[in-house]
């Protein structure tokens, strides 16, 4: 048993001898595994990763902004670039981090291209979420 594993199992037996828990101090080999099996019934560990990666998109501000301003209407890289101040290196960036995780679409018209939101569930999510903020 490395040290961690050893720090870790007294801590289920404290926790165990508290009487917080299910588990009893006897059985603490076996309610680890339990544990374990949970997290492996609870999440995918590429649904994981990818929650994990949308979230980290949303974690920006200027990507905020760029989804509120999508969520009034579909925009140029251009008028981002304006409404924001950005450069357009700066822009294409966070739109394009925005795109990998299927927040946004592109639509080309002629030699422009147009970004939108890809999914108007999203941006009712992205509304409910700032309501509870509020509340």
């Amino acid at each position: 048993m490395d040290m961690r594993s050893s720090t870790v199992t007294k801590r289920l037996e404290r926790l165990a001898a508290s009487g917080i828990c299910d588990a009893s101090v006897e059985n603490i080999p076996k309610y680890a595994t339990q544990l374990k099996e949970l997290i492996k019934k609870t999440v995918d560990e590429r649904t994981a990763e990818r929650e994990s990666e949308l979230f980290k998109a949303l974690a920006d501000p200027t990507r905020v902004k760029i989804l509120a301003l999508l969520g009034v209407r579909r925009m140029c890289v251009c008028e981002i670039m304006v409404a924001l101040d950005l450069t357009q290196p700066t822009a294409s960036h966070h739109l394009g981090i925005l795109e990998r995780v299927g927040l946004i679409k592109d639509e080309r018209a002629g030699k422009w291209i147009f970004y939108s939101i890809a999914n108007q569930k999203l941006t009712n999510l992205i509304q409910k979420i700032k309501l509870l903020m509020i509340t």
